[in-house]
């Protein structure tokens, strides 16, 4: 039992890390037409853009180390179902601040991700 979950934790975290890597290449280095697309209407700020893409580069960097052994890291799976909460009350809160279509979305999918490893850390930890 404690095999299944530790894999279905591996897994999510790969896929978090996979996320987060490809976010923050299109934060990073995607033209400011492209950030249009997402809703951000005239936005061309690259700092903070190039800030956020870098974070996330370290979150995935997080990601792959807490998937590397769920049951041994498990500072690093709490944290990682930390983070993507934070992620979704920001997301939530800075929807009603900025119009862009893309702000809900991302807090839905990082809410999602929270609430399974949260679920899964659940369930391996009832069978360590």
């Amino acid at each position: 039992m404690k095999e299944k979950w530790t894999r279905r934790i591996t897994w999510l975290l790969w896929l978090m890390a996979a996320h987060s890597f490809i976010v923050a290449l299109g934060l990073i280095f995607a033209p400011e037409a492209w950030i249009a697309q997402f809703g951000f209407i005239n936005y061309t700020d690259c700092f903070f853009r190039s800030q956020a893409g870098v974070f996330h580069l370290v979150m995935a960097l997080a990601y792959l180390n807490a998937a590397a052994d769920p049951l041994k890291n498990q500072l690093l799976v709490t944290f990682s179902i930390q983070v993507k909460t934070i992620a979704l009350i920001f997301l939530a809160i800075y929807s009603f601040l900025e119009p862009a279509w893309v702000l809900p979305l991302s807090g839905l999918g990082d809410g999602l991700m929270a609430l399974l490893l949260y679920l899964f850390n659940r369930q391996l930890m009832k069978h360590p």
